[in-house]
């Protein structure tokens, strides 16, 4: 007996959708993108978006792990490096290229996808501040080992150099969205290298 077919065939990539639904909330923030501007962009409508991603928080969400995905992979290679050096290093040159990567939005997503929300974007804005959370949380753990392994110093403290690192990470994405050039945030995180370890 032939299979009867239930429902219609999503009729667009979902994939593609959802990479277009990022760059949307990374130019405009969680409450600047209306569900009009992210089904447009999209190319589906209203029905289609909460049928495939949920509501408008959902996909922000799922826009958020794909950014983590692409645009932030640069922190996973940071924390397999050698030495706490490296990693410092890898994390910040990774943040400025981030930051300035052409045919994309001027700085990060993360941190400027919800600084300022309404009501309606508190639950994005508590996302965010945990994803940084995460990413500091990880730094630290990493410096601690370098701290257990001898590679720092055993009075380092590694929550501050993680705090150091993802503020100066945080600055070189407002300096970018700003408008400053790839070069002017690499002379900054070189500067930000050169006092290292932070006291």
């Amino acid at each position: 007996m032939e299979k009867v077919q239930v429902g219609r065939p999503r009729e667009f990539d979902a994939d593609e959708a959802l990479q277009k639904a990022m760059v949307v909330f990374w130019q405009q923030g969680y409450d600047g993108a209306s569900l009009t501007d992210l089904t447009e962009r999209m190319g589906i409508s209203r029905k289609s978006m909460y049928a495939a991603f949920g509501n408008k928080e959902q996909l922000f969400r799922k826009a958020l792990e794909r950014y983590t995905e692409m645009q932030a992979a640069y922190v996973f290679e940071a924390l397999r490096a050698a030495t706490a050096i490296e990693v410092a290093t890898t994390f910040l040159n990774g943040s400025v290229v981030a930051n300035t990567r052409p045919g994309c939005p001027a700085g990060c997503l993360g941190v400027q996808g919800a600084l300022a929300v309404g009501a309606t974007g508190v639950v994005a804005r508590d996302t965010l501040v945990a994803w940084r959370a995460m990413g500091q949380g990880l730094l630290r753990d990493r410096f601690q080992r370098a701290v257990d392994e001898g590679d720092l110093p055993a009075a380092a403290d590694p929550d501050l150099i993680a705090r150091y690192l993802m503020t100066i990470s945080n600055g070189l994405s407002v300096q970018a969205a700003g408008g400053a050039t790839r070069e002017e945030l690499q002379q900054v995180a070189g500067t930000a290298l050169r006092n290292w370890p932070p006291a």
